[in-house]
């Protein structure tokens, strides 16, 4: 990777606002889902529920659980279709950061509470299967794009500590906050 000293700031310091795009978009995923369906839906930085409690139809859980890691997944696409088009580095933040999201939230945050546990016991595929399936997915495109730019295991060591960094800030805002 030929990145100087002060581009290479930058890149790190970008990790910092994609963290929080990039779990406002997550659980903007969840939410749209719910309000297509008809649910009066509630968003924050960590979290959407239905206003009143239960979704209109039980089916709705499903769906509504399958929208953030859907939109999670469509932000990682799209940041590797403009990295594949413009061959630009900034995009690689964005892609690289959906998959350290998801591998957080699903090693650390407790698996059974995350939407792929979720979805994989409403589908009855097992505990893990849809977990899998996405990092997976999210792990190719970083495979890619890492292939793309030249971007080797220390530099993408480097990104993935800034990424949980930047994830732990965002948790930190949220429990905070509560927003």
């Amino acid at each position: 990777m030929n990145v100087d000293k002060k581009n290479l700031v930058r890149l790190y310091l970008l990790f910092i606002p994609i963290a929080y795009i990039s779990y406002l978009f997550h659980e903007f995923g969840h939410w749209i889902i719910g309000e297509i369906l008809g649910n009066d839906m509630i968003y924050s930085l960590n979290f959407v529920w239905p206003r009143n409690g239960h979704y209109l139809n039980e089916s709705h859980n499903l769906y509504v659980s399958i929208g953030g890691p859907a939109f999670t997944i469509l932000l990682a696409v799209a940041s590797l279709l403009i990295l594949e088009k413009y061959s630009t580095m900034y995009a690689y933040p964005v892609l690289f950061f959906q998959f350290v999201l998801r591998f957080f939230s699903l090693v650390f945050g407790g698996f059974s509470k995350q939407d792929e546990a979720r979805i994989s016991s409403i589908m009855g595929l097992g505990t893990y299967t849809v977990g899998i399936i996405v990092l997976i997915i999210l792990l190719l495109i970083v495979i890619r794009a890492s292939y793309k730019l030249k971007i080797d295991l220390k530099y993408n060591g480097y990104f993935f500590s800034i990424s949980i960094l930047c994830q732990l800030m965002v948790i930190a805002t949220y429990k905070i906050t509560g927003l």
